[in-house]
Order: structure tokens, then sequence, then C-alpha cells
């Protein structure tokens, strides 16, 4: 898929500036997130068939999840490859590797981009990634790139998002901004957190990509928070730095209570009885073979 109507350097220069903003915050926040991203990751780890001494490549690793968790799996016989466009998202990944113990498989984190991998062809059992291929600029060449790095039979296991009505973690609090800071729709063609919902369309690419056995199914991220005070902060800390400040040009303050009021209000519905906000969110997984 070729997109128009927008700059990729200029998207990916702007992803890239984004997400090293946010590093920190992801990594003060990942406790948290975890509490509905790990089962995600083991249910990408089964899809893949890991087992001791696979070889693995994580695609977006972020602060380094689901390498770690990959990497656990395959022992210290394997070997776990992970990149990220950001570099400071690279730097805290590779310390939180450095942290694991010899019953886990070494951790190679380096800075890269999926549609340009400078990697071995053949080289790796299975290719992971949760939530971070609906970022690519070019679908097809993103998956072409994945399948050149397989080895012939090699598993491509990946979350993406669905539609946003169905992922209300990372879905509920930005539509109060959009509305609030009065966004434009992005220009037609740019990729966005839900860029890859559509499974007929996905599947098509991956097998244009040269992939086969390609499934597309639901998988519902089980989130959870202690209370709408976790939502909020949750956006305070994992929002680009560019929506702050649209915040607070717009407001007078980052700090605007009508703001994160209103976000903290379009979770309510979503409160348990025991007082948790229960954020089920259902995300598309990806399987598919080289």
């Amino acid at each position: 898929m070729t997109t128009t109507g927008f700059e990729p350097a200029r998207f990916k220069a702007t992803q890239r500036a984004n997400w090293n903003a946010m590093s920190g915050g992801w990594l003060s926040w990942q406790d948290k997130f975890e509490r509905g991203a790990t089962p995600v990751s083991e249910h990408l780890i089964a899809l893949a068939g890991l087992r001791q001494g696979h070889r693995v490549l994580d695609v977006g690793t972020g602060v380094g999840e689901p390498a770690l968790t990959a990497a656990r799996v395959v022992g210290p016989t394997g070997h776990v490859t992970a990149i990220d466009l950001a570099e400071d998202m690279v730097a805290i990944a590779t310390e939180r590797a450095a942290r694991l113990d010899d019953t886990a498989a070494p951790v190679e984190v380096r800075q890269g981009d999926v549609e340009t991998l400078d990697l071995p062809a053949g080289s790796y059992d299975a290719v992971l990634s949760r939530w971070g291929l609906m970022f690519a600029v070019d679908h097809i060449a993103a998956f072409r790139a994945v399948a050149a790095v397989l080895r012939p039979g090699g598993t491509l296991a990946a979350s993406v998002w669905g539609e946003p009505a169905e992922a209300p973690m990372v879905s509920r609090g930005f539509r109060v901004l959009a509305q609030r800071l009065d966004l434009p729709k992005p220009p037609p063609g740019e990729p966005n957190p839900y860029s890859m919902a559509d499974r007929e369309q996905t599947e098509l690419e991956l097998r244009a990509a040269g992939f086969t056995d390609v499934e597309v199914t639901d998988f519902t991220a089980p989130f959870w928070l202690a209370d709408a005070d976790e939502y909020v902060e949750f956006y305070r800390k994992c929002s680009p730095p560019a929506l702050l400040g649209m915040i607070e040009q717009r407001y007078g303050s980052a700090d605007d209570p009508g703001t994160w009021t209103a976000i903290a209000e379009s979770i309510a519905d979503l409160r348990a009885t025991d007082g948790t906000i229960r954020l089920p969110s259902r995300t598309r997984v990806i399987r598919a073979r080289r």
C-alpha cells in the first residue's frame, strides 16, 4: 500500500520525536499498562510457537515488550533482537534487557525502521510485534521486510488495534482531546493506531507480501485501572508533548481542569462494582507464515 496526501519522511521524523519524548512516561506507566498488555504478549508468543533455542525479532519494542517476555521463553540458547524507531526507547529497553538473569536469552536492542530492516535474511524463527506495525507508512513494504528476515516456515505474530470504539484504553481519552482541541482529521493515507483494523485489507496486504496461512482474529486485552485518576495519569504521561502544548495554548494551562475532568468522565460508564475501571480493548491478532 503506497500512501499519498502526506510526507512520509516528515511523518516518521515526528513519530520518532514523539516516542522519544514519551519514553520516560511509558516507562513510569509500564507496570499499569502491562495489566492488560501482558496477556497479549503471551498470546502472541503462543501463536508463534516459541520454544527454547528460537531466534526472535520484536518490531516496535518500545520499552522492551514483548522482547523481554520472549527472551525468558526461548532461554539462554535462543536469541532476541528488538528494534524501535526511537533511540530513547531503545536506551530504556537496553537497560531493562541488561537486568535479565542467565535463564533468559540475550537481547540485542537497536534503533530501526520496520520498512528497511538491516538484518540478515532468513535468520529468525519468529517475528513479534505488539501494537507497532500499524504505524508503518507502507504496509506491504513492512510485511515484505518482515518476511525477508524470517526463515522458510517462520511465523509472524502481531497485534494491531481494532476499531476505536472497541479499544477504550487508547481511544476514549483521545476522543475527548480531539473534540476539545478541534483536531483536524489526518491526511488521507496517514498511518494511525487503527490503520490495520480492517481484517480483509490486512490479510490482502500480508498475502501480497508473500505470507501464507494468514489468520487475522480478535483478542481482548483486559486493561483495568484502580480509578479514573489513573486514566488521567496515562494521558498526562503518555501523550505527545505537542498535544499537551495545545491544551496549554487553548486553555491557558496544560493542567486545565476542564480537559482532565472530561477525560476522567469519559470512562465513568466503565466503572465496576468494586470501583475499578474496566477497559477491555479488542485488538486484531495477525498470524502468518513465510
